[in-house]
């Protein structure tokens, strides 16, 4: 057993996350943290790190054993070294040993005849290569090229990253340092489908242990064999991956509730007992004894934990034409950067496109060429009767920040109620006073939440969805599938989601060298076909046989490169506008670790008060990150699409 929870508890203030909890946590598993937002499934990932004290309880692990726990915060972290150097910090015992090493190396060469000196020379050789010193490069180039990054980038600087590839290189440098017990919290956040397939085989072959905070289906159920439920406070253990815990759970609930009928039963009975013969001299002690053990009955809780569901009518507001776009020989450059090449594509009404692949493809630009709202060479034709409604992260900016969650949705104007507005926001996680909230004190998630129900109850016949799930739990996923299964218009969605994509998608459109190569059919026959392809690519390169030229041709010098003086001069301001918003995004962080700390303060969460005050002034000061951080983000992904062009 490599660690332990015996009936831990723990509070946050006035709120319970944990009670009298238990969980033993063993060698070479795979287990799946699930629960809802707001469970408390990362902070207790921080208790297990002991990052915060239990309130009762223990939790013990063997004194070599070591943890590793992946998460969002670490984004704090900075430095101007490449990230192949970020990464080799992982190899913390082979650097001590490289540097005994060389200085041993210089001794050695005037204590060449020294005996003792050159068994201990020849030992630390030995710890050298155990410790992975001679294979550290090496492997720290394979993860960082499996989590997306190109062989060029590995020299460039940390800091020259946005936030999402940041966190590819610390996830990186975590599972370098192989851990005893690795605790990823939401891994899959800033990856593409590539990088998520390499992550799941890596993991597969993990020596130690491996506990995956996920919201994403499919990663749950290729990587995980047990699952642990964090629900009303308790921790619930099912070995098996996630559809098991589904079929286990329903079976379990079934089990519950039958269980709970015969206690009520019991308990009627025995109160209708206690009520007829309380006043009777003869049967007064017996009614008392009855009413003792009634009070001391452990009373089972059945709580419904089903969730809303959705049951709203989607119809369109108008027809479309059968043709919604057409694209004809369609071409897209940033620069020297092509992303499109004489590209053809036609969405039809009623088609449900998946527009997937990896990052930096032109998923996005794509999307905003079928919507009108990018400019590009070719033809672009249709969009008769066409009423789209576009969903992505950056018009999370576009929301009114003075209107409460309700009055944004009926801004719509899509003459739905408000009891089906409110019904829907329950849906998204916003239920009873919630929706009354404005939209200014909202998180960067939560406000996600609400562009997405803007979208989904709009009259809108055309919808485009860039990365909907994100922000999403499991169950609100679900929900936003049984919409978009019931919705009738037509749609097109770039998500890295594997399941939610086979559950929503008909059409599938991937960009390869230029073009829009477009698969009909269901995911597994779509995923059949690419498999396919694959191996046919493989077996016909393993035919070419490449002959050995007689002469060596002649190479002429590179011509010097043409610049482009307006994209030089955009270069600069961005990178002044990204140093900028660098110091602020510093100084927003050192506020809100302070505004952190007084939610700790006993003094602070003693008085309701005092704690409602330092919760919302936290809480305001991590929507400041979020936003600023989606500001470098943006400024960073231009930059580097101008970089390209001058590359």
């Amino acid at each position: 057993m490599l660690l332990a929870l015996n009936n831990v508890s723990f509070s946050f203030g006035a709120r319970t996350m944990l009670n009298e909890a238990s969980w033993q946590i063993g060698e070479g598993e795979r287990i799946g943290l699930i629960g809802p937002n707001g469970a408390g499934k990362s902070t207790l990932l921080r208790l297990i790190m002991g990052e915060y004290s239990i309130n009762g309880g223990s939790i013990q692990k063997a004194n070599d054993t070591t943890i590793g726990f992946f998460n969002q915060d670490l984004l704090s972290f900075a430095t101007d070294d490449s990230i192949l150097s970020v990464c080799m910090m992982a190899y913390e015992k082979a650097a001590q040993l490289e540097k005994q090493i060389e200085a041993m190396t210089k001794e050695l060469e005037t204590k060449y005849e020294d005996e003792d000196l050159l068994l201990k020379y020849s030992e630390l050789l030995h710890e050298f290569e155990l410790a992975g010193g001679y294979e550290m490069e090496h492997k720290a180039a394979a993860v960082l090229e499996g989590l997306g990054f190109s062989t060029r980038d590995l020299h460039r600087a940390y800091n020259q990253f946005s936030g999402g590839w940041r966190m590819r290189v610390l996830l990186a440098k975590i599972m370098l340092q192989q851990p005893d017990i690795l605790m990823l919290d939401e891994p899959t956040n800033h990856l593409d489908l590539p990088s998520i397939e390499w992550l799941e085989k890596y993991l597969q072959s993990y020596p130690g242990t491996v506990i995956i905070v996920s919201h994403d289906r499919f990663f749950l159920d290729r990587m995980v064999t047990k699952t642990v439920e964090l629900f009303m406070q308790k921790l619930h253990i099912y070995s098996g991956n996630y559809s098991f815990y589904e079929e286990e759970k329903a079976l379990r609930m079934e089990f519950l509730e039958r269980e709970y009928e015969n206690q009520q039963k019991f308990i009627k009975q025995q109160e209708r007992f206690i009520e007829r013969f309380k006043a009777k001299a003869s049967k007064a002690a017996q009614a008392q004894s009855l009413m003792k053990k009634l009070d001391k009955l452990e009373r089972i809780e059945l709580n419904d934990d089903s969730g809303p569901r959705m049951n709203i009518n989607f119809e369109v507001g108008v027809t479309p034409g059968k043709i919604i776009c057409e694209l004809k020989k369609v071409s897209k450059s940033y620069g020297d950067l092509q992303l499109l090449n004489n590209a053809d594509a036609e969405i039809l009404r009623g088609d449900k496109i998946a527009l997937v692949g990896a990052n930096g493809k032109g998923k996005s630009t794509l999307m905003r060429i079928v919507t009108g709202g990018e400019s590009f060479e070719g033809e672009r034709s249709g969009w008769h009767n066409v009423v789209p409604s576009f969903y992505a992260q950056h018009q999370l900016e576009s929301l009114n920040v003075e209107n409460t969650i309700l009055d944004e949705l009926k801004s719509c104007g899509s003459n739905k109620t408000e009891v089906q507005l409110r019904q829907l926001l329950g849906c998204f996680l916003f239920s009873g006073d919630d929706v009354f909230k404005k939209i200014k004190v909202l998180s960067g998630g939560e406000k996600a939440r609400v562009a997405l129900s803007k979208v989904i109850t709009s009259n809108a016949n055309f919808l485009l969805l860039d990365e909907p799930t994100n922000h999403l739990d499991i169950q609100s996923v679900e929900l936003l599938i049984e919409a978009l299964q019931q919705y009738e218009g037509t749609y097109i969605i770039i998500s890295h989601d594997r399941y939610f994509v086979s559950q929503t998608a008909n059409k599938y459109w991937e960009i390869e060298a230029g073009k829009v190569n477009s698969f009909e059919g269901p995911y597994e026959e779509w995923m059949y076909y690419k498999e396919k392809k694959a191996k046919e690519l493989a077996a016909a390169t393993a035919t070419v046989k490449v002959e050995k030229p007689k002469e060596a041709p002649k190479v002429e010098a590179p011509k010097p490169q043409q610049v482009n003086k307006e994209q030089q001069k955009e270069l600069q301001k961005l990178q002044k506008q990204l140093e900028k918003l660098e110091q602020q995004i510093q100084d927003a962080k050192k506020n809100k670790v302070k505004f952190e700390a007084a939610l700790g303060d006993p003094a602070v969460y003693a008085d309701k008060n005092k704690f409602k005050a330092a919760e919302a002034d936290y809480q305001k000061q991590s929507n400041e990150v979020t936003q600023l951080q989606s500001q470098y983000d943006t400024l960073f992904d231009k930059m580097m699409e101008l970089e390209e062009g001058n590359g």
